[in-house]
């Protein structure tokens, strides 16, 4: 194995280490926030990804996709300390604004950097997929770690995960690229349109982003703010009490469950090459956004699939973040593929407030169960018009100006 892909590897595990995840929204409302707080929480990070994405994309393809990732996470590093020892909802929103900072430096220019220096076309989608499986196999003992930790304090995760995390933005200065990786030209603003305008002259890319990047990835993501307490309402109703009780707390229980959500997540991911090839990037994106929304539904007209309806759509979830960038890299010019790729998550961030404004305030009228299976009735009815209007993945063969899959 080359030692710059090791040590994607060993930053992509670093970067993993999210203990706070399990417990993550306990915490919020440990501190006297509401559900609608939350929500504007997520609106005002997505908001700020929206401002921010082109232009720190723009950085990556201007100034070095490897820096602008050094940078985003050492932000993500101090944010995470912050948040620990936040107390109020207006510290929280800044320090939210900031994270949101961390990740745009971080979204475009990790897949970009993957593609053009490391790895190439032929490798990315297995090198990619290894890659998400180490850091979801991580994340299990980190998710266990986690909820271990909030037992004892519910901000300590938060103070770890920002320790770890700042390690990662060593493990990236020390990566040495391959000698013959590609050299560009320093990329100019109208450059950066120009890279853009010509992605988004693909018919095909041009559903594929609502498809994928509007509907899927803002649907999923609120199943990410849901996920906890909804469990801990079932928990508390059900079966779950008994488990609660001989925990000693949900919080355990969570990391428990956050580490079984990232062993499936990591046996598909790590499966993604072989995904590829034999069901197919068409047939994965015409199935699971169905699969998803029936599972979103189901969890609410039936609470017990509420345990394993949540692992199955963040594992599905994860498997297709890595056949998304893939796609997106195929389809999209070396120079501006780091512009072109967070104006895609620019667009997610935009799209995705007015679903979680709507889902905080079903939340708090009713439960996150029914805001959650109503976002799954809209997954469902808006991935339908969109193959009404045009495939976002076409059959092999029919390709409009890129090569066939």
């Amino acid at each position: 194995m080359r030692p710059a892909v090791l040590r994607y590897y060993l930053y992509k595990a670093t970067r993993a280490v999210e203990l706070y995840r399990p417990i993550m929204y306990l915490y919020f409302l440990s501190v006297g926030l509401s559900f609608t707080q939350i929500t504007v929480l997520e609106a005002a990070y997505n908001v700020t990804t929206v401002l921010a994405e082109v232009p720190t994309g723009y950085v990556g393809d201007r100034l070095g996709r490897r820096a602008s990732l050094v940078v985003g996470t050492a932000i993500i590093s101090l944010t995470l300390a912050g948040i620990a020892v936040a107390e109020t909802f207006p510290t929280l929103l800044a320090l939210y604004v900031l994270w949101s900072v961390g990740y745009a430096f971080r979204s475009g220019s990790e897949d970009a950097w993957l593609y053009d220096s490391l790895v190439g076309e032929a490798e990315f989608a297995a090198v990619r997929g290894r890659g998400e499986s180490v850091a979801l196999a991580v994340g299990v003992a980190g998710a266990v770690g986690g909820g271990w930790l909030a037992g004892v304090d519910l901000a300590y995760p938060f103070l770890v995960a920002s320790a770890v995390t700042g390690v990662g933005a060593v493990v990236l200065l020390t990566v040495e690229e391959p000698a013959d990786a590609p050299e560009f030209d320093p990329l100019t603003p109208s450059g950066a349109l120009d890279a853009v305008r010509s992605a988004l002259a693909d018919p095909h890319l041009r559903s594929f982003l609502p498809y994928y990047y509007v509907l899927f990835s803002a649907v999923t993501y609120l199943v990410f703010i849901f996920l906890q307490p909804r469990i801990e309402v079932v928990s508390a109703r059900g079966s779950g009490a008994a488990l609660v009780g001989v925990a000693g707390g949900v919080e355990p229980l969570l990391g428990w469950y956050y580490a079984g959500i990232s062993l499936v997540g990591a046996l598909l991911t790590g499966r993604a090459g072989w995904l590829r090839e034999h069901v197919g990037l068409r047939a994965w994106f015409l199935a699971v956004p169905f699969v998803v929304a029936g599972l979103l539904v189901g969890q609410w007209a039936l609470p017990l699939l509420v345990l394993p309806a949540f692992v199955v759509v963040r594992g599905l979830a994860e498997a297709t973040a890595v056949f998304a960038a893939n796609y997106v890299n195929d389809r999209v010019a070396s120079l501006g593929r780091a512009t072109t790729l967070s104006t895609m998550a620019m667009v997610s961030g935009l799209t995705v407030v007015p679903f979680q404004l709507a889902s905080g305030g079903l939340s708090d009228r009713f439960s996150p169960g029914v805001a959650l299976a109503a976002a799954g009735v809209v997954l469902a009815v808006g991935s339908l018009a969109v193959l009404r209007w045009r495939e976002p993945v076409p059959p092999a063969g029919r390709e409009t100006g890129v090569a066939a899959e």
